[in-house]
């Protein structure tokens, strides 16, 4: 049982837990269901949509790492709001970041909330950001934005746990590449896997 609050909680088989790489779920999450996407937003998109037709999950839960220089590394921060960082289409008029003709805000408010940890604005992009400046959002990473926005047209509840595993700076890939393997068991131990399985 995965539990969400005092009020909300799913049985594990109906839950679909997905992550970018297996690294990232390591053998933690062998028993559960699980979906590997792949990097980046298409590929998520892709791999969502399929395994959302197959499994008909009842909740939606994204795992993975992100960065950020607003959040310490090792923190495990819930997403509940969300943008497509590299959507920009100014020249026609349109908001950073909005989608044109999509109906759909630039910052996409789509999530559930986990007791006990912080909340955070999470960049989503196809690059690995090692230059992050801007104050709109806070965790950076490249599947979260389409992986809320198809839940949410589905009608499927989302949780989004990210692992700060680098401070999207200069020493970004080199940060990650030492803190991406720590994720899976921080998230074995918030989610009471253990007790689950």
């Amino acid at each position: 049982m995965i539990k969400i609050n005092q009020e909300l909680s799913f049985p594990l088989e109906n839950v679909l837990f997905s992550f970018a790489l297996e690294s990232e779920a390591a053998d933690v999450f062998e028993n559960c269901n699980t979906l590997i996407t792949g990097i980046g937003k298409v590929n998520a998109a892709y791999e969502l949509s399929k395994a959302i037709r197959f499994k008909k999950p009842s909740l939606i839960v994204n795992l993975g790492s992100a960065g950020s220089n607003f959040f310490q590394k090792g923190d495990v921060i819930c997403c509940t709001r969300f943008i497509q960082r590299d959507m920009d289409v100014q020249a026609l008029g349109y908001a950073q970041y909005e989608t044109p003709l999509s109906g759909l805000p630039p910052v996409l408010e789509y999530g559930l909330k986990l007791e006990g940890l912080k909340e955070g604005i999470c960049g989503t992009g196809d690059s690995f950001e090692m230059g992050h400046s801007t104050v709109l959002y806070n965790v950076v990473d490249m599947e979260s934005y389409v992986l809320a926005m198809i839940a949410m047209k589905e009608k499927i509840p989302f949780l989004c746990l990210k692992y700060i595993s680098d401070g999207a700076d200069d020493n970004a890939a080199e940060d990650w590449l030492v803190q991406v393997h720590k994720a899976a068991a921080v998230y074995g131990t918030i989610l009471n896997l253990n007790k689950s399985i």
